[in-house]
Parts: C-alpha cells; structure tokens; sequence
C-alpha cells in the first residue's frame, strides 16, 4: 500500500507576508472609499430629489394628525352588545359592492387575457434570438415599449373620451398596458432559452411555427403562465381604480365615498377590496409555485 505525499508549502517569508497583508489593506481601503463614495452620491441625490419635489419632512410631521384624525372617521362604532347589527349597519350596501367587485375582477381578467394572448404573438418577434430581421426585432420592442409606459389610467382617460362611459374602457386600458409589460417579460424569457433543440428542428426542415411549438413552448410555457398570474394580480388592483375616470367597477363607488365624505363607506369599501386582493394574492401565489415546481422546495 502505497503512502500518500502531501506537498508541503514552505512558509511565506516575512517580507511576502508584510507585502501580501499591505496589499489586502490598501484593497479594502479602496473598497471602502468606493462604498463611502456611492453613499455620498445617493444622499446627495436623495437631498436633491426630495428638494426639487417639495419633500418638507416638517410639513408632514406638521400635518400627520389630519391623516390619523380621518383615519378615526371612516372607521365604524362597532360595540359588542350590537356587533351584528353595527356590522350590518357598516356594510349596508354589500349586494351591491360585490356586484361591482365582481365587475372589477372580471375586467381585470378579461383585460390580462386580451393583454396575455397579445404579449404572446408579439414576444417571439421582439427576441434576438428568434426575430426573423433587426428591424422587425427592433419594431416589436419599442411598439411594446409604448404599450407599457403610458400609464393604465391614461389610457383610460382617452378611451372614455372615445368611447363613453363603461367597463370596456377598464378592459382595453388594462390589456394594451398589459400586453407591454408581458410582451417583454415574455421576450426575456423566450432569450433565456436553450436553443440546441431551436437548431435541431430547423435543420431537419421544421417551419418557424413548427420550431417554437416543440421546441420554444416546452421550455418557456411555466414561465409564461407564472408571468400571467402575477400580472393579473396587479390587474386587480390596477382595476379597483379604473373607476375614478368613468370606467367602471368598484373604483367609481369608492370615488363617490371620498368625494361625499361617506366615511364608513370608504372604510368598508376599502376592506372588501383588500380582502379580494389578498385572497387572489395567496391563490395565485401558489399556482405560481405549484406550475415552478417550488411546491416540494418549500
């Protein structure tokens, strides 16, 4: 049985040492100065940014008791020898906000499937993976560019003013937003890809459909679906306020409050919506995890 050698490292001398450790010090003061310099910078333009839009810290230390005092106001006298009747009293107009839950739940759905099904056909032209030409590449990108950065509620405004009053406008706002935000979500994925079974299926004479239909879909299809929960879930919330500019929903009957200082009315109104979000919020959560495979992670 042969006996194993173990080199030996001869020990550093004591001027490689005083040199290595000069080294390592004069490295993590650089470090140092670098981080302190990065510090600096933030403060500064936090300072800046906080003075160019009128951040006062002493206006807002002044007037926070204006916040909590309408705090105190919209929430309802409950007592326990009535808490039954106080409750009914608080949600008076239930069958009616959950029919205009329902209504911003279904424009948020049919708004991220419209969106869905459109950041989908747009996403493979906006790879640079897989985008037949740089034009149309570059074309696909900034068309999904535009859809994702005017704002939802600018859409909004402009559909009412081109179709009138509605729920439809909450839908088209919402999917042309989501289309933008998806379609690049979408496209960065799709550029992740492993594209040996892309090349493959290209030289044994498969079309361009053909090649993303066996051998993009099977890749990306999770990610996709994950993508889509999520966004509806900001859909839904997105949607809770469509009403503030006539498109319908919950929002336009929470505006009413506001505006007629229904104090109890805004708090209750306010609870059901965030319940609904919560509980859509832990729902998808986990179809998220279950279509990831993080289900058996946690």
């Amino acid at each position: 049985m042969t006996e194993r050698i173990v080199p030996r490292i001869p020990p550093l001398s004591h001027d490689r040492a005083a040199a290595l450790a000069e080294a390592y010090g004069e490295a993590m003061a650089a470090t140092r100065r670098r981080t302190l310099a990065t510090l600096a910078v933030v403060l500064v333009l936090t300072l800046l940014a906080g003075f160019m839009a009128e951040v006062r810290p002493l206006t807002f230390i002044d007037n926070i008791g204006n916040f909590t005092a309408y705090l105190g106001q919209i929430l309802p006298h409950l007592t326990l020898g009535n808490l039954r009747g106080d409750v009914a009293e608080w949600y008076w107009g239930l069958p009616k906000w959950l029919g205009l839950l329902a209504e911003t739940l279904l424009m948020a759905y049919l708004g991220t499937l419209l969106g869905g099904i459109a950041a989908f056909l747009l996403c493979f032209s906006a790879t640079a993976n897989l985008a037949r030409t740089r034009a149309g590449c570059f074309l696909a990108r900034r068309f999904l560019e535009v859809c994702r950065t005017v704002p939802e509620i600018v859409f909004a405004l402009i559909f009412v003013i081109a179709f009138g009053l509605g729920p439809m406008v909450g839908v088209l706002a919402i999917a042309i937003h989501t289309a933008g935000a998806l379609g690049k979500l979408f496209a960065e994925v799709v550029e992740n890809i492993d594209m040996k079974p892309v090349e493959s299926l290209t030289a044994s004479g498969a079309t361009p459909i053909e090649a993303i239909r066996f051998a993009v879909l099977p890749q990306v299809l999770s990610n996709f679906a994950s993508y889509g929960l999520l966004r509806f879930e900001i859909n839904v919330r997105g949607a809770g306020v469509m009403g503030f500019v006539g498109a319908g929903g919950i929002g336009q009957e929470f505006l009413v409050a506001i505006r007629n200082f229904y104090y109890t009315d805004v708090s209750a109104i306010l609870l059901l919506v965030i319940l609904t979000v919560m509980a859509i919020d832990l729902t998808t959560e986990r179809l998220r995890h279950h279509l990831l495979g993080l289900e058996t992670a946690r």
